[in-house]
């Protein structure tokens, strides 16, 4: 699929449940089974509705987490005060339907052919769709090199657990824990901040491509902090939401 996805031009689809795995206390990815999707590029996000008994609906945008050719997925964070993220992440089971539309959005996507070195950088549960992109590298076989910046509040709360533990060659994965570490850490223990991006961030003479994904209070200090560095402003491409902040 090229270009931008018009959700004008989308029609909702009902999608069953599939398997569910659980990835901290709030977080979980669901593998939903869409039998007329059309495919996704690494990095895009759905639109997902949510129908009540008495008709009252609820839509929220959710980035996929599965590279392309891969089963769609979405991990979920449960918000306390949402309206969908408490039924996905406590009362979904398989076999379950509800209605999505997309894929939507082409400004954040990779594609091997976007080429690199990748810094990406995520701040809790804005890593889906990094993780997508590190997927899609490993599965159409590219050897641009990536190195992942995750931020979480501390190791029990880090998505993609086992996935990150052992990376594709190639893929370095560095943690921050904001809040609390393990008696035994020796990563970073703070948010980050300018000097731990010139530690991590490649080099600007390496013409290194950003994404950075996660709250807009994270998003925004990570762009800041990499146009100081010297990164040219289009090639840092941002996704937000909402102030869940690591």
């Amino acid at each position: 699929m090229a270009g931008t996805a018009v959700r004008g031009r989308l029609t909702w689809q009902t999608v069953t449940v599939g398997t569910i795995t659980d990835e901290t206390a709030k977080v979980r990815t669901l593998r939903l089974e869409v039998p007329d999707w059309t495919g996704h590029r690494a990095g895009q996000h759905l639109d997902l509705r949510l129908t009540a008994d008495d008709g009252y609906q609820a839509e929220r945008e959710y980035s996929i987490a599965s590279a392309p050719g891969e089963p769609l997925a979405i991990t979920v964070e449960r918000l306390d005060d949402g309206e969908v993220s408490p039924y996905l992440t406590e009362d979904a089971r398989p076999g379950d339907q509800f209605e999505v539309r997309g894929p939507v959005g082409g400004y954040f996507v990779w594609e091997p052919g976007t080429g690199g070195p990748l810094l990406l950088a995520a701040g809790g549960s804005g890593v889906a769709p990094l993780r997508a992109i590190v997927r899609e590298r490993s599965l159409a076989g590219s050897s641009v090199p990536v190195r992942l910046l995750y931020s979480s509040r501390s190791w029990e709360d880090v998505i993609y657990k086992s996935e990150f533990d052992g990376p594709p060659e190639g893929v370095e994965v560095i943690h921050t824990l904001t809040r609390s570490q393990p008696p035994s850490w020796k990563g970073y223990a703070r948010r980050v901040d300018a000097r731990m991006l010139a530690e991590v961030a490649w080099p600007t003479a390496e013409r290194p491509l950003a994404y950075v994904c996660g709250p807009t209070n994270f998003v925004e200090a990570v762009a800041a902090g990499l146009v100081g560095l010297g990164y040219p402003a289009e090639r840092v491409k941002t996704e937000r939401f909402g102030a869940t902040g690591q």
